[in-house]
């Protein structure tokens, strides 16, 4: 039950997690690119039901902006301009899903006033939009390249495991290789060797496929293993026997014993992925501006005076998280199950 209990909330985070950034352009109340420069580093705005008179409202409402006296290059709340938030509001347009377009938004203020939940950055660009955005870049590099790693360890994993002798330790020799590759050196070195005017969906492509193709070594191990073991089993030499191919063998009776194993890595590498490719982008090696990736939001956080005035610019590294943790439980408890369902 604990068990049970475990993966359900770890789904759960999971499901919750990544329909917000599907649905991203609906949630965010601005455009990821939708700028503000008569607000720049604006700090989370505060949702309020009591004025200052003090006088409650039944509608939420957020205060505008203005300069701090006191505090040059900072803000406090101006209490004279009260903005209700309205909800299912027409705003910037965007596409669901990069295909379906539209134009309401959760929730919104009338203009001038601005309702930034996680701040905004140094060209007043909403974070939390931004956030929200570029997690369908980022979870989509993640995603992408843990499938190429995963698809390439079970062809090459299978092959090996199947086969044995001189195939096997030829691959699984390369995949030491690839394991002791440096990947973050690797791709300096790919990314110096190409023009500077390279496309942001080149960048975007080839980090996912150096990261895909040098991530596929563990997973190619692993599924090397259970071939090992499967093709000795008595329906496996049976089906040999009535003349099965091998890659009837392969495809039927050996791969099947290894959906386990896949799902799990696949659960292990998304975040890891992921990892890869913010840190890749915070280095300047990823997609860049205007593009929202989690990369390029915490890249402002190499600035000194960013980090040590703008506590949330931190926040999308916090939000992070939670995402991380979700999926190592998930795999965790994707792991358990299978032992307990093998005892």
């Amino acid at each position: 039950m604990r068990r049970n209990a475990k993966l359900a909330i770890a789904l759960t985070l999971l499901v919750i997690f990544h329909s917000a950034v599907l649905f991203a352009g609906f949630l965010a109340p601005y455009g990821f690119a939708q700028q503000d420069r008569d607000l720049p580093f604006a700090p989370p705005t505060g949702i309020h039901f009591v004025d200052a008179s003090p006088r409650w409202h039944a509608r939420p409402f957020v205060y505008g902006f203005a300069d701090d006296p006191d505090n040059p290059g900072a803000y406090r709340a101006d209490t004279a301009a009260v903005y209700p938030i309205h909800f299912f509001v027409q705003g910037a347009p965007y596409k669901i899903a990069g295909v379906l377009s539209a134009r309401t938004h959760l929730f919104g203020v009338e203009d001038p006033g601005r309702i930034f939940l996680m701040g905004a950055d140094s060209f007043g660009r909403d974070q939390f939009a931004r956030f929200l955005f570029g997690g369908q870049l980022s979870l989509l590099a993640g995603v992408l390249a843990a499938v190429l790693s995963v698809a390439l360890g079970i062809v090459i994993g299978g092959i090996a495991g199947f086969h044995g002798g001189w195939l096997d330790d030829l691959l699984m020799r390369g995949g030491e290789l690839f394991l002791a590759l440096p990947w973050l050196y690797l791709l300096f070195a790919v990314r110096a060797a190409l023009p500077l005017d390279v496309s942001q969906a080149q960048v975007f492509l080839l980090l996912v496929a150096v990261v895909g193709l040098i991530g596929w070594a563990r997973p190619a191990r692993m599924i090397r293993g259970v071939a090992l073991s499967a093709k000795e089993r008595n329906f496996v030499l049976a089906a040999r026997g009535f003349g099965a191919s091998r890659t009837y063998l392969l495809r039927r009776h050996i791969l099947p014993e290894a959906y386990g194993v896949i799902l799990t890595q696949l659960t292990l590498l998304i975040p890891q992925y992921i990892l890869a490719e913010v840190t890749l982008t915070f280095l300047g090696l990823g997609v860049g501006e205007p593009m929202a990736s989690w990369g390029t939001l915490l890249a402002a956080l190499q600035q000194y005076y960013v980090l040590s005035t703008y506590w949330w610019m931190f926040l999308p590294a916090v939000l992070l998280v939670p995402l991380f943790l979700a999926y190592y439980a998930a795999a965790d408890a994707v792991q358990e199950r299978l032992k307990s369902v093998a005892l």
